[in-house]
Parts: structure tokens; sequence; C-alpha cells
């Protein structure tokens, strides 16, 4: 492991992970050496993971890493899992499948490859894979295959030497290509001057708090400027907010990206919560109108989704996890919850400590390219702030920065109502659907929300409430003793995406001359610009993962989630339809 020494980070890609031993290893290896590298990712493809117990089966079973292994063992559904220890200095990157779908689907630039299974026949797709994922100089180990995968590696890129081992074939190989292979522009990672490791972050709501978070977790300082007083005073200021996962029979990108997102959420929400925020991270049911619930576990048994993510209850027994009674039956979400955005927010300032700062009454109002960086400047064209590397998590207002007014983005005004929580039987956990109610929280009930693109009223109306009620009564069958003269109420904008998806990554140049736009990936970028903002309803539920992904982004570490997914997230992703869609074609409502 001596190749880890002296270097900012270090990536392993492993098959085989078997009870995690291997891992387990390279982790007390790295904590053992005084010269290791600041980090270390361990990139781990597995079809069959192992159980929580099952793990470090070679271990001392007290062992302090086996232990911290287990406590974050995730419920095993079929996605990208990042597993984090020693403050964020070790990950675990956990791919549940085959290696043939996810070489394809990882996003990294690996240095070290151990390669314990491989196909017994040799594949040159698969060792252009290796190839795109190699660092220059990376290592490949692989024991017991076939001299023919030799001659596959060898064309790919790589200098191959085989030995035999009792009768086997010992591949070592090291990435050393003739020819640079060529990436993708949005794949590249970010160029940045020697020893500079800081952004600057406008807006301070859950995404730029998350985001400072994130990037002190990859070794970067950030400075937060906001306009406001306090961080997360606008969309992020309501009492509470839900979080939870998602179910599609189709399991298309929007629901692996809110699996994903909401196994994320719930390590977040509950460290807050263990640091004296409100909330809670004891479940969440969403209520099903469509399938009945032996249609509900089929679709979870066809998607092999665990119960440790997601159970189907029948109205019964959604109803006594809920302490109400229910006309329908429900997703019950073990790990979901509610918590109060303004709290996590600044949890996750907190957890950044010393790398974060804080600006109040900063109000950015332009962008103005400098050499290699951006200028950052007021009302008064007094500069706030310059640097090579800038988030724009402002919500909606970062699309006036960037000049993609016509992006398909809006701004959606949402009421809540508040009632005494003595007017109103409230629910042990929160129910969500068509609306949503939360358990009682300082003797107070809040349920909601509406949701008006387009609209500037700022005033708490009668007329919300009057739908608010409407909504309530439909969540829970039950009539409701209330009228809007009994409610109180907030109003706030949610910065949405027509698509249904955030905004996370690089800025793209709006007008791309010569270059091949069709996918999100090849389309050019303006240089350490990036953008996190159109969380809409789900700021809770997508901010912890939107930052790492937003992180990866910025410091070149290893994506969390699938690069299918990154695409989908893409701030490129609307230059790529219009190209796709030609220039004489109107786009869709969608888009």
């Amino acid at each position: 492991m001596h190749r880890w020494q002296g270097r900012e980070r270090f990536v392993i890609l492993a098959t085989a992970f078997g009870a995690g031993d291997a891992f387990l290893d390279a982790w007390q290896a790295w904590r053992d050496d005084p010269q290791r590298c600041e980090r270390l990712v361990y990139i781990a493809i597995e079809p069959e993971p192992p159980t929580r117990d099952a793990l470090g089966a070679a271990q001392d079973a007290a062992s302090p890493l086996v232990e911290a292994l287990r406590a974050a063992w995730p419920p095993l559904t079929p996605n990208l899992h990042r597993l984090s220890f020693d403050h964020g200095a070790v990950e675990l990157l956990l791919a549940i499948g085959g290696l043939r779908a996810w070489l394809p689907e990882l996003v990294a630039t690996v240095d070290a490859f151990d390669l314990a299974t491989l196909p017994s026949d040799s594949d040159a797709r698969l060792a252009k894979a290796f190839a795109r994922l190699a660092a220059p100089d990376a290592m490949l180990v692989a024991i017991g295959h076939p001299p023919a995968w030799g001659a596959a590696l060898s064309a790919a890129g790589f200098n191959v030497d085989i030995e035999q081992q009792a009768g086997r074939g010992a591949i070592h190989a090291r990435f050393a290509p003739a020819f640079r292979p060529r990436r993708a522009p949005a794949r590249m990672p970010a160029q940045r001057a020697e020893g500079e490791r800081h952004a600057v972050i406008v807006g301070a709501g859950l995404a730029g708090c998350a985001a400072a978070w994130a990037l002190a977790a990859q070794g970067w300082r950030s400075t937060l400027l906001d306009r406001h007083d306090a961080p997360a005073t606008e969309a992020s200021g309501n009492p509470a907010g839900l979080f939870h996962g998602i179910v599609n029979a189709q399991d298309g990108l929007h629901a692996r990206f809110n699996r994903a997102a909401a196994l994320a959420a719930r390590g977040a929400v509950q460290a807050a919560v263990d640091a004296g925020v409100p909330g809670s991270a004891r479940g969440l049911l969403r209520l099903e109108t469509t399938l009945t619930v032996m249609q509900m576990r089929a679709v979870l048994h066809r998607l092999a989704l665990p119960c440790a993510y997601v159970e189907a209850l029948g109205a019964d027994e959604a109803g006594a996890r809920a302490g109400l009674a229910l006309d329908h039956p429900a997703w019950f979400y073990p790990g979901g919850g509610w918590v109060q955005p303004a709290g996590l927010a600044r949890h996750f300032v907190a957890r950044a400590g010393d790398r974060a700062a804080w600006r109040a009454h900063a109000e950015v109002q332009r962008l103005e390219r400098i050499g290699s960086g951006w200028r950052l400047l007021d009302a008064s064209d007094n500069t706030l702030a310059e640097a090579a590397t800038v988030v724009l998590a402002n919500a909606a207002d970062a699309l006036r920065l960037i000049g993609a007014a016509d992006w398909p983005i809006d701004s959606v005004r949402g009421q809540i109502s508040v009632a005494d929580a003595s007017r109103l039987a409230t629910p042990r956990v929160p129910i969500a659907g068509r609306g949503y109610l939360l358990p009682a929280i300082g003797g107070e009930a809040m349920f909601g929300a509406t949701a008006q693109p387009g609209d500037a009223d700022p005033a708490v109306r009668e007329a919300d409430h009057v739908a608010n009620l409407a909504q309530l009564a439909r969540l829970t069958g039950q009539p409701v003793e209330l009228t809007p003269a009994d409610l109180r109420g907030r109003t706030g904008w949610r910065c949405s995406a027509r698509d249904k998806l955030p905004l996370i990554g690089a800025v793209p140049e709006l007008a791309p001359q010569g270059a091949r736009l069709e996918q999100p990936r090849q389309v050019p970028r303006q240089p350490g610009l990036f953008l996190f903002a159109a969380l809409g309803s789900r700021g809770v539920t997508w901010s912890a993962l939107g930052a790492q992904v937003l992180a990866s982004w910025v410091t070149g570490a290893p994506a969390p989630v699938e690069a299918s997914l990154l695409d989908a997230l893409d701030p490129a992703r609307f230059v790529s339809r219009r190209a796709r869609r030609g220039p004489n074609r109107p786009p869709s409502s969608r888009e």
C-alpha cells in the first residue's frame, strides 16, 4: 500500500467483497500507516453482499472497525451505497450487482484494481472499461484468470505480466497507454491551482449548507454567502419537512435517485436529531390509492427491495403504525421521517467545522469571469468575493446569474397550515400522499401544502387553508372539524424543475459551438462554476446525497451515484434535450 503515501486520495476497485475482510484489512493498513493518503476510497462490486451479522468473518468480532462497518451497513437495495468512516477520510462505495452492469456506471479515477473474480472468457469491452477508470500508472491484479485476459488488457493500454501460481494464471498489470484516453468534458477532474481547495457557495439554505458539509468531508474549505442574517430563512424556513424514498414498478431514474437520497438523508437527519435538532427518523407512511396491498408486495418482490427500506402495509396495519384509522394501504419507510429544515441546515454547517465560513448580508448581483476564476459582485458592483471555484446554491436566482432564465424551472409558491394539536388527531409518524400530516410538534399540528407555480403573493390566504383542509380530509379519510379561522400559515417558494429532478453539476456553456451535445456528459462547461439547485419540495430528502454528488464534481472524488443518474441530474441535460430536439421543434411541457 506504499503507493498511497503522500497522496490526496487513493481509490481501490475490488470484486468479491465477501464478508468485507479485504476492505477491513485495507482500512486497518491505512490507519497504521503514518504516511497514508488523506482519503481512501474503496469501491466494491458485489452481486450478493453479506448480511450485517456476517461482516468481518475473518476479523476479531470485537474489532472497532467491524463494529463501525456493521453499524453503517445499509438496507441492501440494488444501487450504489456510500458508507463513510473516520470523519469522511475513508469511504466504502458498495455497488450491489454484477461487474458487467456496474463498470459502465462508475465515475471514478482508480489507482488499484483488485480483481479476484473475472469472467472466464476475456472481454475487450471490460478491459476498455478498466482503462476508462484507470489513473496513470494504476495497478491491476487478477488471480486465477486465463492468459487471454492479458491480451485484452494489453490492447486496452496495460503493461501486463502473467505468472503461474498453483497452476493458475495471475495477472499483474500497470496502466501505461501509448495514448491518452479521451474523456467526456463533464467527467474530467476539475482543474485548480496547486494546493487550492476552496469554494465560494452562494446561498445558505439546505443546498448551500449541505454543500459546505460535503466539501469539508473532501478536505475543502468553503465560504457561504447569503443575503439574510441567518442560514435557511427562505424555502428552508418551514417548521418541519419530510423525507422518504419512493417505489415505482419501473424503478426508473426518479425512483433510483430518491431511494439513494432517502438512505443518505436518514443518516444525516439522525445525526442532526442526535445533536438536538427537532425531528425523527423513525418512519413515514405514504398512502397508496392505486394498488392493492398484494400488488404492492409483488412490486417489492420483483424489485428486490428489502423491508429495511420499505414495507407494503394494508390499511389496518398502516393505521396501527400511525395510531389513526386509515382507508388505504400504505408504503412504510422505516428510515423516513421529518426534521426541522433550518436546524438540519445549521447542523450541516456545524459538521463542516472550521472548514466553513459564513458571511451574512452578502447578496450576489452578478458574476464576472476573471482569469482562471470568478468575481462575485453586489448591486453596487462592489466585490464580495473572488474564487476559482463557485457553487451556486441560491435556488431560482442561480439561473439569473448564469443567464439560463429559459430553462424549464419554476418558482412554486407553497402555503402550509398549522393548527393547535388539541384540535386535530395527529399520527405517531408522518403520513404523506396527496398532502401530508405531521405528528404533533411543540403542541402544533402541521399539514399541507399548496403548490402554485408562478404565484408571487406572499400573503397567507384563506383559500389555501381551505385547499389544505380538503387535502387533509382526503388523506385521513375523516371529516376535519376546523375552519380557516382556526389556522395559522406560512408561505414560501420552492425552486423546482419540471422533470422533477434537481440540478447538480458543472454549469454548461449555454451556447456551445462545434461540440457533440446529445448527451449531457459531452457538453462543454464553464470552468470552476457549479450548480446545486431545484430541490423543490424534497430538499430534506435530496440535500445530503445531492451535496455529495456536488462535491464529487468539484473535487474529482468518485461519484456516489451511477453515471446514468449523474446525467439525469446534470444541468446540461437541458442543453442536450434542445440539441436532440433540433431548432424547429418546440419543447414539451416537461422540458
